[in-house]
C-alpha cells in the first residue's frame, strides 16, 4: 500500500516537471524568436532606451501585443544612442510614415515600445527598415527640466508678488474715489443725465431718425462713387493706351521740350557774362541815368514854381502901386 502511494506521489511530482520544463522551454524559445520565424524586423534609435530590454512587448496604436524586443543595444555608428531591433506579425500595417515611441498603459507599469500608424497613403515599411523614433523622456528628465525652471519659477513668484502688491494699492485708492461723497455725487449726475434724457427724448428720437435717413441716402452716394471710380479707372486705363499708342510723339516732344531748355540755358549763360563783362559800364550809365532823373526832377520842381522861367531868365520885378511897370 506505501509502494502504490509513493508511486503514485512521484508521478506526480514527474509528470509536474515534465510540465514545468515544458514551459520553461516555450517560454524561452518565445523569447528568442523561435516561434516567431515568419514576423517582419525593424529597428529604431533612441537617446533613452527607457528600461527596455529583449522580449519586451511591441504594440500597434496601442493595441495588444504584436511583437517583441529581439535586441537592445548601442548603436555601432553613434554611441550616444541606443538601437533596438524588434520583430512584429506580418499582417501589421507598418508604413513608411510610422513612428516608434517608448511609452506604458499607467505611470506604475513596465515601457513597451509603440508603433504610431502612419498614413493610408503610404506605402508598407520593407523588412529591416529604419522607423523614425519619438525621444523617450523619462522622470530623469523632468527632474531636470523642473529644476531648471525652478530659478524662472522664483522669478516669476517675485513679480507676481509685485503685481498683488500693487493691485491692493490701485484697490485701496478705487476706495478712497469710490466713497460715500463720491458714490452721492455719482449718483446725482447719473440722475442728472437721466432728467436730461427724458426732457430730450423726443429731439434725440428725432435726431436718430434724421440720422437713419442720412444712413439711407448714404447707399445710393456709394454706389454713385462707386460708379465714379469705375469712370476714373477707365479713363486712367484710356489714357495709358493713349500714352502707349503715342509713346514716340511724346519721346520727340520730350527731346523738343529738352533742347528748348538747353538753348534757354545757353541764352541764360551769355547773358550772365555779358553782364559780368559790362559790369563797370552799366554802372556808370545806371549812375548817368539816376543823375540825369535827379536833374530832370529838379527842373520839374523849377517849373511848377516859377513856370516863367521859360520866357524870363530872371525874376520879373516887384510891383509899385501907382507906377507903371518897366518892361524888361
Amino acid at each position: 500500500m506505501n509502494s502504490a502511494s509513493t508511486r503514485r506521489q512521484e508521478a506526480i511530482v514527474g509528470t509536474f516537471v515534465i510540465i514545468a520544463a515544458g514551459l520553461l522551454i516555450a517560454t524561452i524559445f518565445s523569447l528568442t524568436g523561435f516561434f516567431n520565424r515568419g514576423d517582419v524586423p525593424y529597428r529604431a534609435f533612441f537617446k533613452n532606451a527607457g528600461g527596455l530590454r529583449p522580449g519586451a512587448e511591441v504594440r500597434y496604436a496601442g493595441g495588444p501585443p504584436v511583437g517583441r524586443i529581439q535586441d537592445v543595444r548601442t548603436d555601432a555608428h553613434d554611441t550616444t544612442r541606443m538601437e533596438i531591433i524588434f520583430r512584429v506579425k506580418p499582417d501589421v500595417p507598418v508604413k513608411t510614415d510610422s513612428t516608434a515611441t517608448i511609452t506604458s498603459n499607467s505611470p506604475l507599469s513596465d515601457n513597451f515600445l509603440g508603433i504610431v500608424p502612419g498614413t493610408n497613403a503610404a506605402p508598407r515599411a520593407p523588412a529591416g527598415s529604419t522607423l523614425k523614433s519619438n525621444e523617450y523622456v523619462g522622470f530623469g528628465e523632468l527632474e531636470a527640466e523642473i529644476a531648471e525652471l525652478g530659478p524662472q519659477a522664483k522669478i516669476l513668484l517675485g513679480n507676481l508678488n509685485d503685481r498683488v502688491i500693487e493691485l491692493q494699492v490701485t484697490v485701496a485708492r478705487v476706495n478712497d474715489v469710490l466713497n460715500d461723497k463720491n458714490r452721492a455725487n455719482l449718483s446725482a449726475s447719473i440722475g442728472n443725465v437721466r432728467g436730461v434724457l427724458e426732457e430730450n427724448r423726443q429731439p434725440l428720437h428725432s435726431t436718430i431718425t434724421h440720422l437713419d435717413d442720412a444712413s439711407a441716402r448714404m447707399a445710393p452716394l456709394l454706389e454713385d462713387l462707386k460708379k465714379t471710380n469705375a469712370d476714373a479707372r477707365q479713363t486712367i486705363n484710356t489714357l495709358e493706351g493713349t500714352i502707349a499708342e503715342n509713346r514716340t510723339d511724346l519721346r520727340q516732344s520730350v527731346a523738343d521740350l529738352r533742347r528748348v531748355l538747353e538753348t534757354a540755358n545757353n541764352v541764360t549763360d551769355q547773358l550772365d557774362r555779358t553782364l559780368n563783362a559790362n559790369g563797370e559800364n552799366i554802372d556808370d550809365i545806371l549812375s548817368n541815368f539816376r543823375q540825369a532823373s535827379q536833374n530832370l526832377r529838379q527842373f520839374t520842381e523849377t517849373l511848377k514854381q516859377r513856370p516863367y522861367t521859360l520866357l524870363r531868365s530872371s525874376m520879373p520885378p516887384a510891383h509899385e502901386p501907382g507906377k507903371v511897370p518897366k518892361p524888361d
